[in-house]
């Protein structure tokens, strides 16, 4: 089953109907994997929603310095994939995102790092957020990865994001009344 998720908040009682598709992130409460821990840099802290400004050891992720480092997430169904956001870290070493591929599929032949690439991360600024379009590609892991010796791979925060509408909520807020939309189409595996 293919699962496309996207979210909307439509305003009523107003004139305004505001897309806000950043409140769909797909990799919250999901199964991280990476290739090495370093000291207390685990891999399910790069999905936490801290992104480690205070302490980054205790809310980013981190590999060790070894050959072709990896980060995975599993999002447990098949999703349309349409962006990734990646947060750098902000105390030192912004450089070890550089080179990073986003890759997104099914397969997890070389810990999913051979999965088609969505998008390959020159660098980003310390501290900062980048967002990597993802142009709806489909998969149910979605890995970052270093190709290259002696190179350490440390994210603060990864959020993936997808596309597609049933109500999840309404909040009362006067004069306006906000709905939040969300579609959830899935592809089961095969057993």
């Amino acid at each position: 089953y293919l699962q496309t998720v996207s979210c909307f908040l439509l305003i009523t009682g107003g004139e305004t109907t505001t897309d806000i598709d950043a409140l769909c992130n797909l990799a919250t409460g999901r199964t991280i994997t990476q290739s090495s821990t370093i000291g207390t840099w685990l891999g399910q802290q790069a999905i936490d929603f801290n992104p480690g400004f205070i302490q980054p050891s205790s809310s980013c992720s981190s590999t060790d310095i070894q050959t072709n480092p990896w980060w995975r997430v599993d999002l447990r169904y098949i999703y349309r994939v349409s962006r990734v956001v990646i947060t750098n870290r902000l105390d030192c070493c912004p450089e070890r995102i550089n080179g990073a591929e986003i890759r997104i599929g099914n397969s997890l032949e070389n810990n999913g790092n051979n999965n088609p690439i969505c998008a390959v991360i020159s660098s980003i600024p310390a501290g900062v957020s980048s967002t990597y379009t993802c142009n709806n590609m489909d998969g149910r892991y979605v890995s970052l990865f270093i190709p290259g010796d002696s190179t350490i791979l440390t994210l603060c925060e990864v959020e993936v994001y997808g596309e597609g509408s049933c109500i999840l909520s309404t909040v009362n807020n006067s004069p306006h009344k906000m709905h939040l939309f969300l579609t959830l189409n899935h592809v089961q595996p095969h057993q």
